[in-house]
């Protein structure tokens, strides 16, 4: 990512953590080293690569099979779980990158959380189109826009999607 946002990074781990995460090999291998795996997290990567495998991921060569290995963590999770709020947060499944896994899952996503910067990049890669069907629910703050400690305006908005809830 060409920019440095701390305050994105601790909202993410604060809605991930917990959950599995599925993301593309080219996003597991934009971590930091000393990030992989995702701790806390049942980190399941995709890659078309037959004899991939790194610590602490495991591996899937589909989304489909990547959405499976999550949905299985998240019934055992919810069979062993103690307490309401690990049942709940076990069982959202969350796709983290990249832009081709994010095309492929989002007409089925239930819900998108997406971090807005008021800033213009140079970049190679953009995330796909909502379309529509998408409503935005919520908007933090809900007028105008936080203030990074690297002074980036930033918000944090979250869309629902209204043909996953009609299923």
């Amino acid at each position: 990512m060409p920019w440095h946002l701390p305050e994105d990074l601790a909202h993410f781990k604060e809605l991930t953590l917990g959950s599995p995460v599925i993301m593309g090999r080219k996003t597991w291998d934009s971590l930091p080293p000393r990030f992989r795996p995702l701790p806390g997290r049942r980190n399941i990567v995709i890659t078309r690569q037959e004899e991939w495998n790194a610590p602490g991921a495991e591996v899937a060569h589909t989304v489909t099979s990547a959405l499976e290995l999550a949905a299985a963590s998240a019934v055992l999770l919810d069979h062993d779980a103690a307490d309401l709020d690990s049942n709940e947060h076990a069982e959202t499944v969350w796709v983290i990158g990249g832009a081709e896994i994010f095309a492929s899952v989002l007409e089925s996503a239930d819900r998108l959380e997406v971090t807005e910067i008021h800033e213009t990049f140079e970049g190679d890669t953009l995330a796909p189109e909502r379309g529509d069907g998408w409503m935005l629910v919520a908007t933090d703050p809900s007028d105008g826009w936080h203030t990074s400690a690297t002074n980036l305006r930033y918000r944090f908005l979250r869309y629902e999607n209204q043909r996953a809830q009609q299923r």
